[in-house]
């Protein structure tokens, strides 16, 4: 079985973060492991507080892991300061390392900052060299790149600029655009694909930008080339928005095991006799 690797903070509400990444490995047919980066105070309304790792820890985690294990490939979520994004450099490094995906957190869905302004230049320093794949949002790349986006070609604008920071392929997520679709734009500094789905009206969308990111890195993981695991995920992610479930008073989860419920006949809001 193909194993993938998160490197993300925790998601005490269970849908985002780690909880998201290891549902959507299981769900698309991969073994899930984790290194913990952060524990998050947080429900569907939102974020109220953070508490770090130690880097030696998140290192240590990686590390015990490539020692024992084979890996098919990593994702790396939130990881929001300079230190630890210097441990999981040197972590991955040190390593013999499979195709990374890179989702760079910045900033939750209710606004809570998670990833400090010095971090920013040492993520685009240290881990974007290391990743195969880098999957900004519409506000991660704007601040990226230091400019703004309201459209397509602002966000094929953007993928170009990210390449030239040092990464290999880009998506740009378009699901904060306004419009009937969602477009992301997937760029391999040859050629762009627009990846179009009709939008979902629904406010259950927590965790989808950690839910794509995972998928990507489950393809990966499975063998896919880069922009199949890319146009695989879009078509996953979806069907997990289509589905999401209405949990909390917030903004609920989307359903990572949609496609499996279906399969079996399983309704998630009903008993079995």
């Amino acid at each position: 079985m193909k194993v993938a690797l998160t490197i993300a903070g925790s998601d005490s509400s269970g849908g985002a973060g780690i909880q998201a990444d290891l549902k959507t490995f299981q769900a698309l047919g991969v073994f899930g492991m984790s290194a913990v980066t952060a524990v998050t105070v947080q429900n569907t309304r939102k974020v109220y507080a953070v508490q770090e790792m130690t880097p030696r820890i998140v290192h240590d985690q990686i590390t015990c892991l490539f020692e024992d294990i084979a890996i098919h490939a990593v994702k790396i979520g939130m990881v929001s300061s300079v230190a630890l994004i210097e441990a999981i450099a040197a972590a991955l490094g040190s390593v013999t390392c499979p195709p990374v995906v890179l989702d760079p957190v910045m900033i939750s869905k209710s606004g809570y900052p998670l990833l400090d302004q010095d971090a920013r230049q040492a993520l685009v320093a240290r881990l974007f060299p290391l990743a195969e794949v880098v999957t900004p949002n519409i506000h991660e790349a704007e601040a990226l790149i230091g400019g703004t986006i309201t459209d397509e070609a602002g966000m094929r604008a953007a993928a170009r600029q990210m390449l030239a920071l040092g990464a290999r392929n880009v998506v740009v997520k378009g699901g904060h655009l306004i419009g009937g679709q969602a477009t992301d734009v997937f760029f391999d500094g040859q050629a762009f694909h627009a990846l179009t789905r009709p939008r979902v009206d629904t406010p259950n969308t927590h965790g989808t930008g950690c839910t794509f990111s995972a998928a990507i890195a489950a393809y990966l993981a499975r063998g896919c080339p880069y922009f199949e695991a890319v146009r695989n995920a879009k078509h996953y992610v979806t069907g997990a928005i289509e589905n999401a479930l209405p949990i909390g008073q917030g903004h609920g989860p989307t359903h990572h095991f949609f496609d499996l419920y279906a399969r079996a006949g399983v309704r998630a809001d009903t008993c079995d006799d």
